[in-house]
């Protein structure tokens, strides 16, 4: 029989939460404490991304007012060279640095594989820019649909190990069973609170980065478009 079992059965009318925690078995121990850095860990993820898509969205309206306000291209270009560029910014900027650096080139031999060569560049750009904005969005995934388990878990072991020592108690008094049953739960409860706000949040920033992606994707067809025309008048 497990004596942290006995004394926690044994000395009934404590039921803090401290004192579940403190008197629980090692197994129930564990899950408790790693459910709890789960959820502490879930709520930098959180606040992280919320800040990340705001400022995303943020740059991409920035960025869009400067792109459709009628100025050149090339003034654009050397405006933003000096900033930290981010999203629809820094797509512009990988496809103009790529479109200078095939200029000699597609004098000598032709404009036939420069818009290709840019379009991989703003895929790729593409490709960064989401990688960032998806960053750890997997483990509120992980968190959201494991942890339920892991306390379920935590609370099977104590309501198991609970009845053991009531069996070799041979007590059933309500004032002896409660403060084990009622840590075999809390376990169950701190998987609830790290899973539930995980869960939400996942599918919310997962909305997010897919409105963002659809973004950047119309703008690259856009701007190979704009390019597309320029390549042409200097066919």
């Amino acid at each position: 029989m497990d004596p942290v079992v006995v004394s926690a059965v044994a000395q009934p009318g404590q039921i803090s939460l401290w004192h579940l925690i403190m008197q629980a078995s090692w197994p129930v121990f564990l899950v408790m404490v790693g459910l709890a850095l789960a959820s502490v860990w879930c709520w930098a993820v959180i606040i992280e991304k919320y800040f990340a898509v705001r400022r995303m969205n943020s740059a991409n309206d920035r960025f869009e007012q400067s792109f459709w306000s009628g100025q050149s291209l090339e003034d654009l270009y050397l405006a933003l060279g000096t900033r930290s560029n981010l999203g629809l910014s820094a797509i512009f900027m990988a496809a103009m640095r790529e479109w200078k650096r095939s200029q000699d080139s597609a004098l000598r031999a032709g404009f036939q594989g420069v818009q290709k060569r840019i379009e991989k560049v703003v895929d790729v750009q593409i490709q960064k820019e989401m990688s960032t904005i998806e960053a750890r969005l997997l483990f509120l995934a992980t968190t959201g649909a494991a942890a339920p388990f892991i306390g379920l878990f935590g609370t099977v072991w104590g309501i198991m190990t609970s009845f053991q020592a009531i069996a070799n108690s041979q007590n059933t008094n309500l004032a002896v069973v409660a403060p084990g049953i009622a840590e075999a739960l809390f376990a169950t409860a701190i998987g609830l609170v790290a899973a539930i706000p995980a869960t939400i949040f996942y599918n919310m920033f997962s909305a997010d980065a897919g409105r963002i992606g659809m973004r950047l994707e119309n703008f690259a067809d856009e701007f190979s478009a704009i390019i597309s025309r320029q390549l042409d008048e200097r066919v």
